[in-house]
């Protein structure tokens, strides 16, 4: 009888063992990607309302340029509305499929038709749709605590999006959107309340004296 070489047994074991853990590690980071999505999409089922602040980070690419804002923003199932500081502020206004974009300073507001291709333009608004996120993304996790969202189906020209888990009552800390020219805009949430009883009003647009409207 031959016996076996045993560099060779050795090599097999080595081999079977590097797949069984690469198994287990990847059935193990799957597990912890449903873990913390269920987290977030069962916080967002007890939120009636939200409110806080937040700092924008827009990195453009190819002019290497990055602007800042900040703000505030308010969500409800009624619809959001966020608010933009500094030397030109503007305020936006969805309800349902209307989105509004007023300018302050301008004396004028923009009105047209509002839906997934227009978050690249409205990056706060994804914050109202992150309670749906296994049927509207493929999940993966980076780094043992972010998770990282690829739409399933068009949604404008955004290419991935970066969540970091928030361990307060409000699931969500940040958000970071990528788009296919590989812009990006950082999103970082303070002060953040929930179900304080925003109004359904509030999110409604008045026009002040003097305001043009422009639809598109």
């Amino acid at each position: 009888m031959k016996l076996k070489n045993p560099l060779i047994s050795l090599i097999s074991i080595c081999l079977v063992s590097i797949f069984l853990f690469s198994f287990y590690l990847s059935d193990s980071r799957a597990s912890e990607t449903d873990e913390a999505v269920a987290k977030i999409q069962k916080a967002y089922e007890n939120i009636k309302d939200v409110s806080g602040g937040f700092v924008q980070k827009s990195r453009i690419k190819e002019l290497k340029r990055t602007d800042t804002y900040k703000g505030r923003f308010y969500l409800k199932a009624r619809g959001m509305k966020w608010e933009y500081g500094g030397p030109s502020p503007q305020t936006v206004y969805v309800v349902g499929d209307k989105i509004v974009i007023y300018q302050k300073n301008e004396k004028q507001a923009f009105m047209s038709r509002f839906d997934s291709n227009a978050y690249g333009q409205a990056p706060i608004a994804l914050l109202a749709g992150f309670g749906k996120i296994s049927r509207e993304f493929d999940v993966s996790m980076k780094g043992g605590r972010m998770l990282v969202l690829k739409p399933k189906g068009p949604m404008g020209n955004i290419s991935y999006i970066e969540l970091v888990p928030s361990g307060g009552e409000f699931p969500i800390e940040a958000v970071t959107i990528v788009d296919a020219l590989s812009n990006r805009v950082d999103i970082q949430l303070n002060d953040v309340k929930i179900n304080t009883g925003l109004k359904d009003g509030f999110f409604e647009f008045s026009p002040p004296a003097g305001v043009g409207i422009l639809r598109q």
